[in-house]
């Protein structure tokens, strides 16, 4: 009897991890394919340098002289 419950529990503990290691590879694929999700540090950090650039830009036009 205890042979048999081991043989079964044993069977069944593998084919739960069999199942949780082809769970996994599916959800690393789909992981792959999605894109990366930014950080709003990131974000913030970029926005910076954008408005940092435009002013810059601005700053070195020449403005018309009158005559």
């Amino acid at each position: 009897m205890y042979k048999t419950v081991m043989v079964i529990a044993v069977a069944v503990l593998a084919l739960g991890w069999i199942g949780y290691a082809i769970w996994r590879m599916r959800e690393n694929r789909l992981e792959k394919k999605s894109p990366k999700a930014r950080s709003q540090h990131l974000h913030d950090s970029q926005r910076s340098m954008d408005d940092y650039a435009k002013k810059m830009a601005k700053f070195g036009e020449k403005k018309p002289y009158k005559r």
